[in-house]
């Protein structure tokens, strides 16, 4: 089997489909699930806040430094970048975590509670009666002492 098929056969397992299907809708979710918190939660937590964004927290570890040039137009001194420690976006996205949890367990609990129940309606259910066994065929000796019979109740 060449590598071509190996791969077709791979892609179209129905487990590979499945997941890929998953790994979407998880991607759409995740988008959900920022937008609300970023749009409709976060808001009002600033408001609360003092008008403070979360995403904008953080504690500066090191200033930025502009680069020093001389006369002569040469980098004397580099520049450097802020250093800055955004406890304020992590502490987003573990609200973010938290709903996509939270809301990945409602939906199990819900499955769970739905196949519950159709368990419960098919036990409850009564069991077709079963079908009486049909009567085995007689056999070559039993046919032949039935013909045996029938002569006999002729004769009489």
């Amino acid at each position: 089997m060449g590598l071509l098929q190996e791969f077709k056969t791979f892609a179209l397992k129905g487990n590979v489909v499945d997941m890929a299907v998953g790994v979407i809708i998880g991607g759409a979710f995740g988008k959900i699930v920022t937008s609300l918190v970023n749009d409709i939660i976060m808001p009002p937590i600033g408001v609360l806040t003092g008008g403070v964004d979360f995403k904008d927290l953080g504690v500066v570890i090191q200033k930025a430094v502009p680069e020093v040039l001389n006369e002569a137009g040469e980098v004397v001194t580099p520049a450097v970048a802020e250093v800055v420690w955004k406890y304020g976006a992590f502490i987003q996205q573990v609200i973010d975590f938290l709903i996509i949890a939270i809301s990945v367990f409602v939906m199990i609990k819900l499955i769970n509670k739905l196949s519950t129940i159709r368990k419960k309606e098919e036990e409850a259910a009564p069991a077709p009666a079963p079908e009486p066994a049909p009567e085995p065929e007689p056999t070559k000796e039993e046919v032949l002492l039935a013909e045996i019979r029938d002569l006999l109740k002729i004769k009489q």
